[in-house]
């Protein structure tokens, strides 16, 4: 792994290289994370000049002053941060990583330093050019972000694992008895089955809605109770080795559904499987969000549908690209994303359907469904 993070900044000062910043200081979390690996909250990492990759970091309260792993730890032993190829540099409490980074690059003699403006503050910019006068400060630009769109073999690997998480923490919740328990309750199960099985943690909230609460996108879980005759809309994913996913599925509670909501469902599930079907490199964005759009407004319900029908995931839930009306660009191979239209009737409720899937060509087998729980409507 060493080598494949010594690779992606290597990369990084390639793309860099047109701008000509004698070092680079990258804060987003999620950016620490795709260029050093694992490492603790508001750590930040500075590319300096010759090769030097510093990790700065506040200790780790859970790892002792030697270096041994305390039950519980979030971050490997400091010996973990030369493994990945970086020298580590632990800063004083109250100590700004960033600032710091700043600091050591300025201290080098370097003349300009790349910094992500979109992840700083105004203040905290401020506080970067005082420690370094000498040096101009340039924005990177979201260069991380766009390396991170094409993923490798290793993450895609990483988005498996958390997919099948997913989808046996939900095929479990199905197996068990519904009526009469609460979003509340059901939520905080399916996120414990997630780590019962070795996710990380969840990739985002898990959302459980029921009755008119159905087919909401980023419901709240609340204390209603699941009752007969309810539409169900489940949303989750895992995080396992950092990469997120996210599944969406809509159930009926009782024996028979109502002919509104399996030709609600129909809708909706036509929608999501055009989308799907248009997942090639080289397709539009908006020609995908387009596919499914197009089947929800013949049905009448175009009003209904949200500004995105799917976003990128990885390493966040949310990363370019989106499948949106307006979106420009195109996708290319292994690039995963969502594919998740929805409809709500005010009052009545709804349906929402999501897979993750990677881009792949049809030589192929054409996109990579990741999240393989049954889009039946199944009665529950």
């Amino acid at each position: 792994m060493s080598e494949v993070l010594a690779g992606r900044r290597s990369q990084l000062r390639a793309r860099s290289a047109p701008a000509g910043p004698d070092a680079v200081v990258v804060t987003r979390p999620a950016n620490v994370r795709y260029l050093a690996g694992p490492a603790p909250a508001g750590a930040v990492l500075l590319l300096g000049p010759g090769g030097d990759d510093v990790l700065l970091a506040h200790r780790d309260p859970t790892v002792d002053p030697v270096g041994a792993r305390r039950p519980g730890a979030r971050w490997p032993d400091p010996g973990a941060a030369e493994d990945s190829g970086l020298r580590l540099v632990i800063l004083e409490a109250g100590e700004d990583p960033a600032v710091a980074a700043v600091r050591m690059a300025a201290g080098t003699g370097v003349t300009s330093v790349a910094v992500e403006e979109h992840h700083l503050t105004v203040a905290r910019h401020r506080a970067l050019a005082a420690v370094a006068p000498g040096a101009a400060l340039t924005d990177l630009d979201r260069a991380v972000e766009r390396q991170r769109l094409v993923k490798d073999e290793d993450e895609i690997a990483a988005l498996r694992g958390a997919a099948e998480i997913t989808d046996r923490a939900l095929g479990e919740l199905l197996e068990s008895i519904l009526v009469g328990r609460t979003e509340r309750h059901l939520a905080l199960e399916l996120e414990r089955r997630l780590v019962d099985h070795g996710a990380d943690g969840p990739a985002f909230p898990t959302s459980v809605a029921t009755g008119g609460h159905s087919g909401l996108a980023g419901h709240r879980p609340t204390d209603r109770r699941v009752e007969e005759g309810d539409f169900l809309t489940v949303r989750l994913g895992a995080s396992f080795r950092g990469y997120r996913c996210q599944i969406g599925r809509t159930f009926v509670i009782g024996t028979t559904p109502a002919d509104w909501q399996i030709e609600l469902y129909e809708v909706v599930f036509a929608a999501q499987r055009a989308a799907r079907e248009a997942l090639t490199p080289g397709a539009e964005l908006r020609a995908v969000d387009r596919a499914a759009r197009d089947v929800i407004t013949a049905a009448g319900h175009g009003g209904a549908l949200g500004p995105v029908t799917g976003r990128g995931v990885g390493l966040e839930i949310g990363e370019d690209p989106r499948l949106s009306p307006a979106a420009m660009g195109r996708l290319g191979p292994c690039v995963p994303v969502t594919v998740e239209p929805g409809v709500h009737l005010p009052g009545r409720g709804g349906v929402r359907i999501d897979d993750t899937l990677v881009v792949r060509p049809p030589a192929d087998g054409g996109p990579e469904l990741l999240t393989i729980t049954t889009k039946e409507l199944l009665a529950l």
